[in-house]
C-alpha cells in the first residue's frame, strides 16, 4: 500500500509538472493571489485591445462594391471631356446701355469627331433669347451665337462697373448619329448623355470706354451677322438664267433667231 501510494504520488507529481508552462521552472512556487489577479487583468487588456483593434481594421477596411458601382465613381473623379470649345470661354460680354436691349457673341466650335448638338438655357428667358438657340455641328464646324439682353436701369444711382446681373446663361451639348435636323426634344429623349458645357455669367462693358474685350465683341457680332445675312441669301442654281416669268435665256436659240431674222430682212431686200 505505501508503494501504491509512493506511485500514486509519483504520478501526481509528473501530471502537475506536465501543466505546468515550459517557462516556469520545476522548483516555481504555485502562483499567489496577487499575481493572478494581475495576469488576469493583463489577459482582460490583451483581449481589450484585440477588440479594438478588429474594430479599427473593420472601420478602415475598403467597402466592397459592385463593378458598376465603381465605374461610376471612378468616372465621377475624372475630369468631363469638353465637346464643344468656347470663346469667351466662361463670360458674356454685354454693353453697359440700360433701358436698351444689348448684344453680346459667343463662339462655339466642336471639338468632337462626331455631330454634336448644342442647346442654350438661361434664367431669364423672357428678357433674354439667343439666336440660334440650338443647332447641330459637324467635326471641326463653328459658329457666332448672338445672345440678347434687356439691361435694366441701375438701382441707387449705381455705376455700370458696380451692375452685377443675376443671369446666367447655359450651354449643353448632346453626341449625335448620322445625320438629322435639330429639335430641342433631343435633349429630353437622352438627358443621360447631354454634357453641360459651361454656365456663362454676364459681365458689363462700358461703350465709351475701348477695350480689348469690347473690341472683339464688335468683331463676333459683325461675323454673326455676316453669317446670318448670307443664310438669308437664296442658293445659286445651276443650269440655264431665269429671267422673269419663266424666261430661260438659251444662248444657242438667240443666235438662230438672230440668224433667221437676218435671212428674212436679206430676203425682203432681194425680192424689192
Amino acid at each position: 500500500m505505501a508503494m501504491e501510494a509512493e506511485k500514486f504520488g509519483s504520478e501526481g507529481k509528473l501530471w502537475s509538472i506536465c501543466k505546468m508552462p515550459f517557462w516556469q521552472s520545476r522548483n516555481a512556487p504555485p502562483p499567489s493571489s496577487s499575481s493572478s489577479s494581475s495576469s488576469s487583468s493583463n489577459l482582460s487588456s490583451m483581449h481589450n485591445a484585440h477588440q479594438l483593434s478588429r474594430i479599427h481594421e473593420s472601420v478602415e477596411r475598403p467597402t466592397l462594391y459592385s463593378p458598376s458601382t465603381v465605374s461610376y465613381v471612378a468616372k465621377s473623379l475624372l475630369p468631363v471631356r469638353r465637346r464643344l470649345r468656347l470663346d469667351p470661354p466662361n463670360k458674356l460680354f454685354f454693353p453697359y446701355e440700360p433701358g436698351k436691349q444689348v448684344k453680346s457673341a459667343v463662339g462655339i466650335k466642336n471639338t468632337c469627331k462626331s455631330l454634336v448638338a448644342f442647346k442654350f438655357q438661361t434664367t431669364a428667358p423672357k428678357s433674354c433669347y439667343m439666336r440660334p438657340p440650338g443647332g447641330i455641328l459637324a467635326p471641326g464646324e463653328s459658329l457666332v451665337a448672338t445672345v440678347f439682353k434687356f439691361v435694366e436701369p441701375p438701382e441707387n444711382n449705381e455705376k455700370p462697373v458696380d451692375q452685377k446681373s443675376r443671369v446666367k446663361f447655359k450651354i449643353m451639348s448632346l453626341k449625335v448619329k448620322g445625320e438629322m435636323d435639330y429639335v430641342p426634344e433631343l435633349f429630353d429623349e437622352q438627358k443621360d448623355q447631354v454634357v453641360v458645357e459651361q454656365v456663362l455669367r454676364v459681365v458689363f462693358l462700358d461703350p465709351e470706354r475701348p477695350t480689348l474685350a469690347l473690341e472683339k465683341l464688335r468683331r463676333q457680332l459683325a461675323e454673326a451677322e455676316a453669317a446670318l445675312e448670307s443664310r438669308k441669301k437664296p442658293p445659286e442654281e445651276a443650269g440655264p438664267r431665269i429671267v422673269g416669268e419663266g424666261l430661260v435665256i438659251d444662248e444657242w436659240k438667240e443666235r438662230r433667231e438672230r440668224y433667221l431674222a437676218q435671212q428674212q430682212v436679206e430676203g425682203v431686200v432681194d425680192s424689192v
